[in-house]
């Protein structure tokens, strides 16, 4: 019996003081190059929270306008606006500002490492505290600032990493070890982050799907961090530190990790605990990732835009037994790119996509819209990394012709009929077929359409391990029907009862003869 998606958040964390000192490839560059052009420019080309909010991308990520809405809009997005589009707030989720992110952040730190100046607290508190997403739980974490000298102390004298706002040193992120390189500040900062922004997502799933938290049974962690110490860097655990602070007090969990193919392993493990009897209600969520703030910022300046990579992402999605109603994920239809696919574009797709198709009797164009890498062609284009969804697009559509599910003629309009154009922030494993998972479930519930097909890809080779290449796929499809206790569905019932009135007509025309 298949599980169900029955709801997604979505949540960006704009944080501009970020980029300039947690995103690689400005650290980097002031290592290297501390006298950099690049460093002087960058500061003209950070965004307003107002601008984010505006950014027609930024606010079909939370919901507020579709994929197809921002299709009809000309690239690139970054100078257009539409009126009325720059509500915080979306069907999906939020975006957060910066100032009240640091607090968010200070309440998931349980170990006391990070100091925000008093002033900076007792401004930010009052409207953290009445964000819908922040439990009175939550607020009651928030800690009474210390003064600026102490903060200084800290990030002059112990290794800490500054916090800013406006350019401004408003806090830090102490280490939590004398010599223990993963417990440094500056990882601490990054997991605190990661740990953040998930907490966020959490809540505006609750918000969004209705459930209570203490329904949720089990979390599974998905992003491109690691926490642990020296002695095991990535034995902790994200999804059960992000479950205690969002008040899923009757969840257990655990991390999964994949690059940027981990929320598609995370999903499918999802719908098979949740298909197996094992739980009811399963959470997949992740945070977003300092590192990638920034992080095409050198062709951005170049080209005289904005900085565009100025937000954390991250989602959550809700797998729960089937209802009857919500979207199922078919898990008898699973792309899988083995050990033995290779690494050659065609391999990828055919194990990814035609594969999984063709063993379960359908075409590609049998599958409505396809999900692939949803980065945001604004970032990638003038990084010249192009259009990912739409190279994507080109290349399922010249499989299908090459397997004979369309003419060739057709070939031109798939990337239309059957995906999208991208808009998630270039996170990692954010982009990567997840973004869709909410509006997949509006649009199959709505009866726009039918099926789905939510592609994850990797790079396994970052980590030097092994030069593998991965990836996995999923089906969405339309509600058949759920089962019963003890029963069967009422679509089953009909079959059955079509079967053997067949069966019954048969057998009198064989009386007769």
């Amino acid at each position: 019996m298949n599980s169900v998606i029955k709801s997604a958040s979505y949540v960006l964390a704009h944080t501009p003081d970020m980029v300039m000192r947690n995103g690689t490839t400005q650290t980097t560059e002031r290592i290297v190059n501390p006298d950099s052009e690049y460093l002087k420019e960058l500061p003209k080309h950070l965004r307003s929270f107002e601008d984010v909010l505006s950014y027609l991308p930024n606010q079909t990520y939370i919901g507020n306008m579709t994929p197809d809405e921002l299709a009809e809009v000309e690239q690139p997005w970054y100078d257009k606006k539409k009126e009325g589009l720059n509500a915080r707030r979306g069907k999906f989720g939020e975006i957060m500002p910066e100032d009240e992110f640091y607090v968010l952040m200070q309440v998931c730190d349980v170990f006391d490492l990070i100091k925000l100046e008093k002033n900076f607290v007792a401004k930010v508190k009052p409207a953290f505290a009445a964000n819908p997403s922040v439990t009175e739980e939550m607020a009651a974490l928030v800690k009474d600032g210390v003064e600026l000298s102490e903060i200084e102390a800290f990030v002059n004298n112990e290794h800490s990493e500054g916090l800013y706002f406006n350019d401004q040193l408003i806090g830090c992120v102490n280490r939590a070890h004398d010599v223990d390189t993963s417990l440094s500040a500056h990882v601490m900062l990054e997991n605190l982050s990661t740990k953040a922004s998930s907490v966020l997502s959490l809540r505006n799933l609750i918000l969004a799907s209705g459930i209570d938290a203490s329904e949720i049974e089990y979390v599974i962690d998905c992003c491109e961090e690691a926490c642990g110490d020296m002695n095991q860097r990535g034995g902790c655990n994200f999804a059960k530190a992000a479950a205690e602070i969002a008040g899923f007090t009757a969840a257990s969990g655990s991390d999964t990790r994949g690059f940027c193919a981990g929320p598609t392993h995370a999903i499918i493990e999802a719908a098979a605990l949740v298909a197996s009897g094992a739980y009811t209600n399963v959470v997949v969520t992740a945070g977003g990732c300092t590192a990638k703030l920034g992080m095409n910022g050198k062709d951005h300046v170049k080209k005289g835009m904005p900085i565009l990579e100025d937000c954390l992402g991250g989602f959550s999605v809700l797998i729960s037994k089937n209802d009857g109603v919500n979207p199922e994920i078919d898990l008898s239809i699973l792309g899988r790119h083995t050990v033995g696919t290779g690494s050659a574009p065609q391999n990828v797709i055919g194990s990814l996509v035609a594969n999984p198709l063709e063993k379960a009797g359908l075409k590609i164009t049998d599958i409505d819209k396809f999900a692939p890498e949803m980065q945001n062609p604004d970032i990638t284009k003038p990084a010249g990394a192009g259009d990912v969804p739409l190279a994507n697009y080109k290349m399922i559509g010249a499989l299908a012709v090459k397997k004979g599910d369309m003419d060739k003629a057709d070939l031109k309009d798939f990337p239309v009929k059957h995906g999208m154009v991208g808009w998630a922030p270039t996170q990692g494993h954010i982009p990567s077929g997840v973004p869709y998972v909410g509006f997949c479930r509006d649009d199959i519930l709505s009866g726009k359409i039918k099926t789905a097909m939510i592609i994850g890809k990797g790079s396994l080779f970052l980590g030097r391990m092994t030069n593998l290449f991965d990836g996995v796929s999923y089906v969405v499809r339309a509600n058949q029907g759920a089962e019963e206790e003890g029963g069967v569905s009422s679509e089953k019932v009909k079959s059955l009862i079509a079967s053997a009135m067949k069966d019954f007509a048969m057998s009198l025309m064989e009386k007769e003869d």
